[in-house]
This record gives C-alpha cells, structure tokens and sequence, in this order.
C-alpha cells in the first residue's frame, strides 16, 4: 500500500509580529485549520481585494477555531515597506488577526517564508488543515464562496491522531468508511 502525499505546511519564519502576544507556529497551532494569507501593504490587489475578503472571512468564522494569519512578505519596494510603515496599515485597515513580517534574507529578494511556501506573488493564500497539511493554495483572490466552502470543510474535518493525515484512516482503494453510528444516517 502506497504512503498518502502529505504535505505538509513549512513554517513561517518572521522577523516581527504584530496583533499577537507571542510568535506564533503552525507546529503550535496543530489540531486547528489555519488560514494564511500573504499580502504587500503596496499591492493593489491586497489591498482593493484581497484584505477585505481576509476580513469577511474573520467575521464569518469568528466562533471557530480557525487561525487566520497575515504574512507580509515584502518581495519590492523594499524600503517604503517597513515594519513601521506595517503598523500604520493595519491600524488604519483595522486588521484584528496575528501578522508575520516574512523573514528577509541577505541576498535574496525574495523573503524566506515566501520562498518555502511557493509562493508566485500577492495576494495568496494557502490553507492548513489541522493535521498541519496543505490543504489549497492559491496565488490571486479566490470567489468567496469557495474559499468559504473550503474553510467549512477544513473546519469540520475531526483532528486525526498525532502524525497520521486527516481522513485517511479509514480510507482506502479509492473508498472512505463513514464513522461508526454515522453510516446511513
């Protein structure tokens, strides 16, 4: 029997945070659905798009365990972006969920995050299961719809146990059984 591809989430590396006490980890928030959306303070799409759906997306599953976590990943314009300059954005964009400051890295262009998430640009977006894998990434704005279906199903996905993917358990040759005392009802 083949190994399921598990792929799992890299982790973010930031040089700062803001709308947190403390650092967080996707190692850390296991067990959870993270949403995480990667933005520039000077991408027209982040901010005419993109930011306002992260924000419909808080409001929507504020009563859930869904993290949902903004990295600022700066790949140009270098200089106008700093973490100062940051905190005034979200201030005045009222953004209320945890941000990461995508690490820099000495001669490289593209900050260390970004890299190991893939990532082509902003907006993205990609979504963790609580078994810590991929579980969407897309580069763009998503229909709302969709991305909030996906969310739904990430949501109502049980945790698995420690090491083992979501929903392969009792999964194989193509077929999943139902849970016990949910079949047929």
């Amino acid at each position: 029997m083949s190994q399921p591809d598990v792929r799992l989430a890299p982790e973010i590396a930031a040089s700062a945070w803001f709308n947190t006490p403390a650092p967080l980890t996707l190692a850390g928030l296991r067990g959870r659905p993270v949403f995480l959306h990667a933005f520039q303070l000077l991408c027209p799409g982040c901010v005419s798009q993109a930011l306002p759906q992260v924000k419909r997306i808080e409001r929507a599953f504020a009563g859930t365990d869904l993290q949902v976590i903004g990295i600022h990943t700066v790949f140009e314009h270098h200089a106008a972006m700093t973490p100062v300059t940051l905190q005034a954005f979200l201030h005045e964009y009222r953004l209320a969920s945890p941000v990461a400051v995508d690490l820099a890295e000495e001669g490289s262009e593209i900050p260390v995050t970004m890299r190991r998430l893939g990532l082509r640009g902003t907006p993205s977006s990609i979504l963790v299961g609580r078994d810590g894998t991929v579980l969407n990434h897309v580069f763009g704005i998503e229909d709302d719809i969709a991305v909030g279906a996906r969310i739904a199903m990430a949501l109502a996905a049980s945790p698995s146990p420690a090491g083992e993917p979501a929903g392969t358990a009792a999964c194989a040759d193509g077929r999943c059984e139902a849970p016990a005392g949910e079949a047929g009802a």
